[in-house]
C-alpha cells in the first residue's frame, strides 16, 4: 500500500527587523554620527572650538567681551569676502583678484568723490559699478575662453595691482587717497558700512552684523532655491550640467559678480572706516578669503560645500590672528600658524569625508 504525502506549507519567519525594512547592509541607514560628519562644515565647526578653547586657556585676555568683540570684527572683514568666494569654489572656480579688487573699489569711490568734489555717494554707487564690472569681465572671459579661472583671475590680478597704485599716483600725486571725512554724505555712509554699536558696555562692529546677515541669504540661496542647484550643478559637472538646461554662462558669470560685489562692500568698508586708502594693499588677502573657504569645507575641485563651513573658516582666521597677540606670542608666527591649520583642516576634512562615506 502506497501512501501518498502532501508537502507542508513553507512557514516563513519575518525578518528581525521588523516589517518593511531590509536588513540587507546596503539599503541600511547610515547613524546620525556620520550623516553628521557628512556635512563639510561639522569638520571646521569642531576645529574652531579647538582652537577656541586652547586660545581661552592659553591667552586669558580672549575671555574678555572687548576681545572677542575685536577677533568678531576680524573675522567679519574675511568672512564678508569669503561668502562669495566660497560660493565661487561651489561652482568651480576660484578668483585671485578679490584681494587687489577691494581696494580698487575703495580707491575708486574716495577719488571720484574727492577730485570731482561730489557727495561720497556717488563715489560709492561708481565703486560699485566697477566692481561688478571687474566680476562681469573674469566672468565673461572665462566662458568665452574657456581658460582656467587661476590665468583668468591672475592677469586681472596683476591689472589691477598695477592700475590701483599708477592711478592713484597720478591723480592724487601720493600713494594714498585724501581725506574725505568732511565732504558730504560721510556720516550717513559711515553709519552703514563701518559704525559700532553697543552690546553690555562692548562696542561691536556693524560689520559684524552684516557677516552673519550675508551667510544667512547665502546658505538660504544654496539650499532653497534653483539658484543654489545651478551652482552645485555646474560645479560638479559643467557639461552635464548644460544637457539638462542649466544655464552654465549666467550662473559662471553671476558669481564672479558676486565677488566683485563682496569687494565693494569690504572696499566701503576700509574707505570709512579709515578715511583714506593706501594704493598697494589687498595683495594677498585673496589666499586669505580662499582659505577660509577651504577649511570651511569647500573643494577646489567643486561641487561641495556650504555657505555656513566658511564662517567657522573666517572666525578661526580671525581667532588666531587676535588671540596670537593676546597670547603675547610673536606675531611673525601667524601665517605660519594660519599654514599649519590650512593643512590640517584639508587633512581632517578628507578623513572626516572617508568617514562619514565608508560603508
Amino acid at each position: 500500500m502506497s501512501m501518498t504525502r502532501q508537502a507542508e506549507p513553507a512557514v516563513t519567519t519575518p525578518p528581525a527587523s521588523g516589517p518593511g525594512k531590509e536588513s540587507d547592509g546596503r539599503t541600511k541607514e547610515r547613524p546620525v554620527a556620520l550623516r553628521l560628519l557628512a556635512r563639510p562644515e561639522v569638520g571646521v565647526f569642531l576645529g574652531a572650538v579647538a582652537v577656541l578653547i586652547f586660545f581661552l586657556i592659553t591667552a586669558p585676555a580672549v575671555r574678555d567681551g572687548s576681545s572677542m568683540a575685536n577677533i568678531l570684527y576680524q573675522s567679519s572683514t574675511i568672512g564678508i569676502m569669503a561668502l562669495p568666494v566660497a560660493l565661487l569654489m561651489i561652482g568651480g572656480e576660484f578668483d585671485l583678484s578679490a584681494g587687489v579688487a577691494v581696494i580698487t573699489s575703495a580707491l575708486t569711490a574716495s577719488m571720484v568723490a574727492y577730485q570731482l568734489s561730489m557727495n561720497v555717494w556717488v563715489g560709492v554707487i561708481v565703486a560699485l559699478i566697477v566692481s561688478l564690472a571687474v566680476g562681469l569681465f573674469n566672468g565673461w572671459l572665462l566662458v568665452k575662453t574657456g581658460l582656467p579661472s587661476f590665468l583668468v583671475t591672475l592677469g586681472t590680478f596683476l591689472i589691477l595691482q598695477g592700475v590701483n597704485l599708477a592711478v592713484t599716483k597720478l591723480i592724487t600725486g601720493n600713494v594714498a587717497t585724501d581725506d574725505i571725512s568732511d565732504m558730504d554724505g560721510f556720516d550717513q555712509a559711515k553709519a552703514i558700512f563701518a559704525s559700532s554699536f553697543d552690546v553690555g558696555g562692548v562696542q561691536v562692529k556693524i560689520t559684524v552684523v552684516w557677516w552673519l546677515v550675508f551667510a544667512a541669504l547665502a546658505t538660504w540661496v544654496l539650499l532653497r532655491t534653483k539658484y543654489g542647484n545651478w551652482i552645485f550643478a555646474v560645479g560638479g559637472n559643467k557639461e552635464s550640467s548644460r544637457a539638462v538646461g542649466v544655464p552654465v554662462t549666467f550662473t559662471k558669470i553671476s558669481l564672479f559678480m558676486l565677488v566683485g560685489f563682496g569687494a565693494w562692500f569690504v572696499g566701503m568698508h576700509q574707505l570709512f572706516s579709515f578715511n583714506t586708502v593706501q594704493s598697494g594693499e589687498g595683495v594677498g588677502q585673496e589666499l586669505i578669503y580662499i582659505a577660509a573657504a577651504v577649511i570651511g569645507g569647500c573643494l577646489l575641485t567643486g561641487g561641495a560645500g556650504s555657505a555656513i563651513g566658511p564662517v567657522f573658516g573666517a572666525f578661526m582666521f580671525g581667532l588666531v590672528q587676535q588671540g596670537i597677540v593676546y597670547a603675547g606670542w610673536n606675531p611673525d608666527w601667524f601665517k605660519a600658524f594660519l599654514g599649519v591649520m590650512l593643512l590640517g583642516a584639508v587633512l581632517i576634512n578628507l578623513w572626516v569625508q572617508r568617514t562619514a562615506t565608508r560603508r
